[in-house]
């Protein structure tokens, strides 16, 4: 049984450590004192429920048959989008009007629910999502989850909706990133979102991680089944390496808010394919829209885009990203290179499209100017492509008033030359260009 935990990073029972008759193992940054064989009364005794696990929630019950942990995640944001220029002119030569937001948004609202039943093996994550921005909108309310069974730290198998391992912000780590439930403009560009499928994870070695997931499509969000093609073609695999310290800090999290006093590294390698078809795709507003757009934030299956008469139905999408990342005492250096292939356009007159090829990037920078109170951010990233290139770079802070991470004052300003990428959940609207400030309240626990 685990007597005490030693590090940041929660042990939980079943998901990153577990025993069997041989051997106790840890996963994922959990460390601590175990006992085994017989346990004294005094040390079978366990604290009492319901208790704050730091990093994971409210315990509500722990029993012989199961445990239930209970999170909630929100915030609120003030934008201003105020000094955009009010239109762009898109790689067709089409002029479009930026709506330029400035509002007070209860943005976002997470609640999950988690633990394991009947074992700690079979373990369970369900919750309930809301992005009120996007009031009205067909999956502005969302329940979902999944069901898993963790055979040891090898091998552990899944079904429900998660997130596709295409690239490294969608590995798990949300919402722990240095701004507030927002990517840089290359990472929301060519990643996957949420969908449903079936996958497994583990360890090759103690210091190599791994996920393949096997989908419906890159995302599930606003997506009903009756529009889903009936191939389950859609594949993600990531490999990662943590070379010097065998974790990268609290679910590999952005930034080294942990204060590593010994070297953090990590190298990792991202693929995802799937074909993808229009009826397959989120509305243009859907929250957490990946939508396939060309680098002018074109949506690729918009009618008579390519030029009159043609509409693409169906392209074959693949993407892939190298990342790497340093942390060292409150500092950190990370940065991620991706690729994207369109290939096989299929639909209405569709055979004079040439296969298209875009790559971009992103790096990131933070350090602890005060331990566990303020850190400092900035950040830089690019798009390339044939229908143009975009930028943007942005600096922040985050005012952890608490001394905790459960709660913080996040303040961010970006500087975009036209977005390819925006909805309403997200800083930015497509075509953006100029500054952007907003200031995010946001309570995790």
């Amino acid at each position: 049984m685990l007597l005490r935990s030693t590090g940041e990073a929660p042990c939980l029972l079943g998901r990153t450590w577990g025993y069997d008759q041989a051997s106790v193992w840890v996963s994922d940054g959990c460390s601590g004192e175990f006992a085994t064989g017989p346990v004294s009364e005094q040390e079978d005794k366990k604290p009492g429920v319901p208790r704050h696990v730091p990093n994971v929630g409210f315990l509500l019950f722990d029993g012989e048959k199961g445990q239930i942990y209970f999170r909630l995640f929100s915030y609120a944001r003030y934008l201003n989008q105020r000094n955009l220029d009010e239109s762009y002119v898109d790689a067709f030569g089409n002029t479009k009007t930026v709506q330029r937001r400035q509002d007070m948004q209860l943005q976002k609202f997470f609640a999950p629910f988690s633990g394991w039943f009947l074992t700690p093996q079979f373990r369970y994550y369900l919750y309930v999502w809301s992005a009120n921005t996007s009031q009205g909108d067909p999956a502005q309310v969302v329940g979902a989850g999944n069901l898993s069974y963790t055979f040891n730290r090898f091998v552990s198998v899944g079904a429900g909706i998660t997130s596709l391992p295409s690239v490294r912000s969608t590995e798990g780590q949300f919402p722990f990133w240095l701004g507030v439930d927002n990517r840089l403009i290359a990472d929301e560009f060519f990643r996957g979102s949420y969908t449903s499928g079936v996958w497994l994870k583990g360890e090759f070695h103690t210091k190599v991680k791994y996920m393949a997931m096997f989908a419906n499509n890159l995302s599930t969000l606003g997506v009903s089944a009756a529009q889903l093609d009936n191939r389950f073609d859609t594949q993600s695999y990531s490999v990662q390496w943590l070379p010097t310290t065998g974790e990268f800090g609290l679910w590999n999290t952005f930034g080294d808010y942990d204060d590593h006093q010994k070297v953090a590294t990590r190298i990792a390698v991202h693929y995802t394919h799937s074909l993808e078809e229009k009826q397959s795709q989120p509305g243009t507003e859907g929250i957490e829209n990946s939508q396939i757009r060309l680098t002018d934030g074109s949506i690729i299956f918009t009618p008579d885009l390519f030029g009159p008469g043609i509409t693409v139905n169906e392209v074959d999408y693949r993407m892939s990203s190298v990342d790497a990342g340093v942390k060292y005492k409150g500092m950190s250096v990370e940065g991620e290179y991706y690729w994207r292939w369109l290939s096989n356009f299929a639909g209405v007159n569709t055979s004079g499209i040439e296969n298209i090829t875009d790559h971009g990037y992103q790096l990131q920078a933070s350090a602890m100017a005060v331990p566990k109170v303020l850190q400092l951010y900035g950040g830089v990233s690019q798009v390339f492509g044939r229908y143009g290139d975009q930028w943007e770079v942005r600096a922040g802070e985050n005012w952890y008033f608490m001394k905790e991470r459960g709660l913080r004052l996040n303040g961010e300003w970006a500087y975009v030359n036209r977005s390819p990428v925006g909805y309403t959940a997200y800083p930015y609207p497509v075509g953006a260009r100029g500054n952007v400030f907003h200031i995010n309240l946001e309570m995790n626990f």
